[in-house]
């Protein structure tokens, strides 16, 4: 079992119903209407509710700032890559494969963005790299529990998988040749993110069909993952709504 802390992290859970709930702990002191809210949803969903001393949530959330809210969980469910292909929710396909993110923060971040921008699923892989865990259902504000997310063997692999299906591999790399936004991405594609400080490995660096970087201006010479992440996503955002 896992646990999810902290108000807008439990809600999404319940809301997504991905997992399944051992139960709601809440902390026995707060009486306010956020609580209420989530109490009302454990009880419209048969999810156990329990009223628990403080000191009991710090230790069940582990150092996480909890609100006052601890859900304890099953396990998050990973789909397989062809459910992300057949779950688009526009004309074209956009995923994300992320090569190697280690830092939890940085994950969060990234499937928050990832879901507001309305990606159709995410590509992790299975080692060295970090899975969503309780800190990334916090920082992602439950974004993680919406978002369909696959684990790969073989990122590698995967990205020839998904280019053999006619989806563009476009990975974004302070070496690219071309700015972020001189790509058209009305089409079906995948946007590959490197890990923190080290990038694309160069084995997913040649298989990209586009390499693409954003140009800085200051005196730093790149931006942190998940604000990268950003930047490309909604630029994808902005090209397919204004061709609609």
């Amino acid at each position: 079992m896992e646990v999810i802390a902290g108000i807008h992290a439990v809600e999404e859970a319940l809301r997504a119903r991905g997992r399944a709930f051992e139960y709601v702990a809440f902390d026995r002191g707060r009486k306010d209407a956020k609580l209420q809210n989530i109490i009302s949803m454990c009880r419209e969903n048969n999810v156990p509710v329990r009223m628990e001393p403080r000191p009991q949530l710090d230790r069940l959330a582990q150092a996480m700032n909890h609100q006052g809210v601890v859900a304890v969980v099953s396990e998050k469910k990973y789909q397989d890559l062809e459910e992300l292909l057949a779950k688009k929710r526009g004309k074209y396909i956009f995923l994300l494969a992320l090569d190697g993110i280690e830092d939890p923060h940085n994950l969060g971040a990234i499937l928050r963005t990832a879901d507001a921008a309305g990606a159709d699923g995410v590509v992790l892989p299975e080692r060295r790299a970090v899975g969503v865990n309780a800190t990334v259902v916090k920082v992602s504000s439950g974004a993680s529990e919406h978002l369909p997310i696959t684990k790969v063997t073989n990122l590698s692999r995967t990205v020839e998988e998904l280019k053999s299906r006619n989806v563009w591999t476009v990975g974004l790399d302070e070496r690219g040749s071309e700015s972020y936004d001189q790509i058209d991405y009305n089409m079906d594609c995948a946007l590959i993110l490197g890990a923190e400080g080290h990038g694309l490995h160069e084995q997913i660096r040649k298989k990209c069909d586009f390499l693409v970087s954003i140009p800085m201006l200051g005196k730093v010479s790149s931006l942190n993952v998940s604000v990268a992440a950003g930047v490309v996503m909604y630029e994808i955002v902005r090209q397919r709504k204004a061709r609609e």
